[in-house]
C-alpha cells in the first residue's frame, strides 16, 4: 500500500478506499495534494487488491476546493500556478482512465476542485447537509481544472452555464434531482448507501462492468481532451489577473471582493 501525507489509502473487502485527509482545512487541496491525488489514482488503477475505488474526505467535508494559503501563494507568484494547472490535468485524466468503478462517498461540502473531484467519479452518493459548486468565478478565475468539462456532461450545456458562470453552489438534494448526483441521503445512511452499491458492483461480471465504464468515458475522455488545455491556458491567465488577487485578498479579509470592470487590467 502506498503512503500519502495528504491521503489516506485502505483496502476492505476488494474496495480500495481513497480518504482526503486533511480535515484541519476541511480537506482543501494544496500542491501536495495535487501530487498525491494524480499518483493515488494511477496506483488505484493497478492496484491488484481491489475492484472498486470509493473517494472520500476525513471529517466533515469532502473538499473545500483550493486551500487559502496556497492560493494566496501563487496569487503572488503565478508561475507556481501553471505547474498545478499542468498537474489538475494530470489528476482529470487519471480519474477518467481509471477502468474500475469509482464510487464517490460525499460526506460534506465539495466546492471548486473538490466538486470536480466528486463529478468525475463514475456515481455520487452524498448527505443531504453537503453542497456542491464551482466558484472560480468568485475567485477570479476561469473554471479550467476540469469542471467545464464535466458539468455539462452531467446536467447539460444551459444548467453548466449558469452554475459556473455564477458560481453558485446547490444543495445535494438538488444536485440529485436535476441529475448532478446519482444519489442523496441523510447522514446516517451515507455509509450504508455507499457500501450497498459497492456490493451490488462485486456480486456483477467485474469485466463486463470495467469495460462497460471505459466505454462510456471514451466520450468524456474526448471532451476533456479537447478542453483541457485550453482550459489550463485560460485558468493561468486569470491567475495573474488584477481581479484575482482581490480576490484572494477579500477572502482572507473575509469581506465580498469588488471586481474591476474593465478587462485590460488583466
Amino acid at each position: 500500500m502506498r503512503s500519502y501525507s495528504t491521503l489516506a489509502l485502505a483496502h476492505k473487502d476488494r474496495v480500495l478506499t481513497i480518504t482526503l485527509n486533511r480535515p484541519e482545512v476541511l480537506n482543501a487541496v494544496d500542491a501536495q495534494m495535487h501530487d498525491e491525488l494524480a499518483e493515488a489514482f494511477h496506483f488505484a488503477a493497478t492496484d491488484t487488491e481491489s475492484d472498486i475505488v470509493v473517494l472520500t474526505g476525513a471529517g466533515r467535508a469532502f473538499c473545500a476546493g483550493g486551500d487559502i494559503e496556497h492560493l494566496a501563494r501563487n496569487a503572488a507568484q503565478p508561475e507556481l500556478f501553471d505547474q498545478e494547472a499542468r498537474v489538475a490535468k494530470r489528476v482529470v485524466f487519471a480519474m477518467l482512465d481509471l477502468d474500475k468503478p469509482l464510487v464517490c462517498r460525499m460526506n460534506g461540502h465539495a466546492i471548486g476542485l473538490g466538486a470536480t473531484l466528486a463529478l468525475l467519479c463514475d456515481v455520487i452518493v452524498a448527505h443531504d447537509g453537503a453542497k456542491i459548486g464551482d466558484p472560480h468565478v468568485c475567485l477570479g478565475l476561469v473554471a479550467g481544472d476540469g469542471g467545464v468539462a464535466i458539468w455539462a456532461q452531467r446536467i447539460g450545456l444551459g444548467r453548466a452555464k449558469e452554475y459556473l458562470l455564477t458560481g453558485e453552489p446547490m444543495t445535494a438534494r438538488h444536485a440529485a434531482e436535476i441529475g448532478l448526483i446519482n444519489h442523496c441521503v441523510c447522514p446516517s445512511q451515507l455509509n450504508d448507501a455507499v457500501t450497498a452499491f459497492c456490493n451490488r458492483l462485486k456480486h456483477g461480471s467485474m469485466q463486463a462492468i470495467r469495460w462497460t465504464k471505459v466505454l462510456m468515458n471514451l466520450e468524456l475522455k474526448r471532451v476533456a481532451t479537447a478542453v483541457m488545455d485550453a482550459g489550463v491556458g485560460y485558468e493561468s491567465v486569470t491567475a495573474r489577473s488584477a481581479d484575482h488577487r482581490e480576490a484572494v485578498k477579500a477572502l482572507q479579509e473575509k469581506r465580498r471582493p469588488v471586481f474591476c470592470s474593465d478587462h485590460t487590467r488583466l
